[in-house]
């Protein structure tokens, strides 16, 4: 029967149409179902001890009669629903041919006509058109789609009952100039070998395949129908394994995996050599770790040579070998990483982003927040100088003849003998005396207080010296809740009671003005 492999909708739940016939010892025809929501069924298939039909989940299955199933509509009859411009509709609220002048009612005879007319030019005005949720299945009668919407360019077709690819380009190849098409949410079945490359989506820059159960075999055979593709999103597939991709693809500019759980970084080696990627977003897709196998210390990779943002959070990256990886991407400016197990390894979220600033050198956005400037050089000075004392114990010289640091050395800190030749070998003495090993030894405890706002309570904070005075300020309209004033900051220092030094140059970091453990920073606004 033509029903089977149907998408159905009963009441609000979806399923799948997995058989239709007989179940002895009961009279006439059923359907068995395949519920989206398995806590909706109440078997696998299996009624009496016969099997009609199989499951993925041991409850996940029902027989309903055809009646209770809603097999959608064409998607023509969801435009005009959606829209408003169902003839039907017009006719119940009697509109259709009466007007009222006064207390006359004058009956217009044609208007029938008329109207359609009118219909005809509103549905070829449409050019984004979204039936999201509108039981979509079928294309409906040839041709009817391009006489009738002859414009349009866009197209969310998302949670519908769509059950095949068929079904889309059997819509799409009457569009003559779609761009954009969005299928999310549709479970569907792809084709499972090469289909003959057809010119239906010749001019498609946007496809959104999220939760369609695609895999990424199946999106290679169809990406040959592609040609001009620039962002492709397939989430939340269950897509776990990676293949290269062959003279397809070739003009993609992002593409979004996220919430697939990968078998392992180096499945992103396989999308590597996408000429034109620039937006890799790989959301939870559980990488622990990220390599480029090709490149040396401080060398460039020949994999994704056009990417520029990366997404790489919510994962299991626990090694700063990864981020330090990261340098050798030749074209990344963006990175989103948080929610990583490495981010619990500094207490600081300032000291951590320092790190990652000084360990990435293009970067300009981390976080969505901008890498200024100033707030790079301080991260690389910092970085510079905290790491020193490891450099010259592995070997560092200031003294070129003399240098040579460790493997072991450039392998943690890649980017060390780049910030040397940026900003001078750090001579021995700079080294000398209150050397912090780690990032941790330089958070200065500091007491903040409110002088004019006796309703403010003092509070006491840790924070690095190597944050800037503009940064401390982004902290404390948080902290204290201040609307969009101009602070004004200053302290006092613990040993010369009732002197205080103006904080006044944004970009000076809190050590610049020697401040010290225990000193108190007074807020005005």
């Amino acid at each position: 029967s033509d029903a089977l492999g149907r998408r159905v909708l009963c009441g609000t739940e979806r399923a799948t149409v997995r058989y239709v016939g007989g179940v002895p010892p009961t009279a006439g025809i059923w359907l068995g179902v395949e519920w989206d929501d398995p806590q909706r069924g109440k078997h696998d298939g299996t009624y009496e001890g016969t099997q009609y039909f199989k499951c993925r989940h041991p409850r996940g299955g029902s027989f309903i009669r055809p009646n209770k199933a809603n097999f959608g509509v064409d998607f023509l009859t969801a435009i005009k629903d959606r829209y408003g411009l169902n003839v039907e509709q017009d006719v119940q609220h009697g509109t259709e041919d009466t007007l009222v002048f006064g207390k006359k009612t004058v009956e217009f005879v044609g208007m029938d006509s008329i109207a359609e007319q009118q219909r005809q030019v509103q549905l070829n005005q449409l050019v984004d058109i979204s039936v999201r949720e509108c039981a979509v299945s079928h294309a409906g009668q040839k041709e009817e789609i391009s006489r009738t919407c002859a414009n349009i360019r866009h197209i969310n077709l998302s949670k519908n009952l769509i059950s095949s690819w068929e079904t889309v380009t059997a819509i799409a190849s009457q569009v003559q100039n779609l761009e954009t098409l969005n299928i999310s949410e549709n479970k569907m079945k792809f084709p499972s070998t090469l289909t003959s490359v057809s010119s239906v989506f010749s001019k498609l820059r946007i496809l959104a395949l999220n939760q369609t159960e695609i895999t990424w075999t199946e999106v290679l055979l169809c990406a040959p129908g592609w040609p001009a593709l620039e962002e492709l999103y397939l989430t939340s597939n269950n897509i776990t394994v990676l293949e290269r991709p062959d003279n397809v693809l070739q003009t993609l500019k992002l593409l979004d995996l996220s919430d697939n759980q990968l078998l392992d970084g180096n499945q992103m080696h396989l999308i590597a050599h996408l000429p034109r990627l620039e937006q890799l977003i790989l959301r939870n897709t559980g990488i622990s770790s990220i390599h480029f196998p090709d490149a040396g210390f401080g060398c460039k990779t020949e994999m994704f040579p056009s990417l520029k943002g990366l997404a790489i959070n919510d994962n299991k990256i626990s090694q700063w070998s990864s981020i330090n990886e990261l340098d050798k991407l030749p074209s990344l400016r963006s990175l989103q990483c948080h929610n990583n197990p490495l981010m619990d390894t500094e207490k600081n979220p300032e000291t951590l982003r320092q790190l990652i600033i000084a360990k990435i050198g293009q970067l300009e956005i981390l976080n969505k927040s901008e890498i200024l400037p100033a707030e790079r050089r301080g991260a690389e000075l910092d970085y510079r100088k905290i790491f020193g004392n490891d450099w010259l114990a592995a070997g560092g010289n200031c003294n070129p003849e003399k240098n040579k640091p460790s493997e072991e050395f450039l392998a943690a800190h890649p980017r060390y003998p780049s910030l040397c030749l940026k900003y001078g070998a750090p001579e021995e003495g700079e080294l000398k005396g209150r050397q912090p090993l780690t990032l941790k030894n330089q958070l200065l405890t500091l007491t903040i207080k409110c002088p004019e706002r006796p309703e403010q309570k003092p509070v006491e904070k840790k924070l690095p010296e190597s944050m800037t005075i503009q940064r401390v300020k982004g902290l404390l309209y948080r902290l204290l809740k201040i609307p969009g004033s101009e602070l004004k900051l200053s302290y006092e220092s613990s040993k010369l009671e009732g002197k205080e030094v103006e904080l006044d140059n944004d970009l000076k970091p809190l050590q610049f003005y020697s401040i010290e453990n225990g000193d108190c920073v007074l807020v005005r606004w």
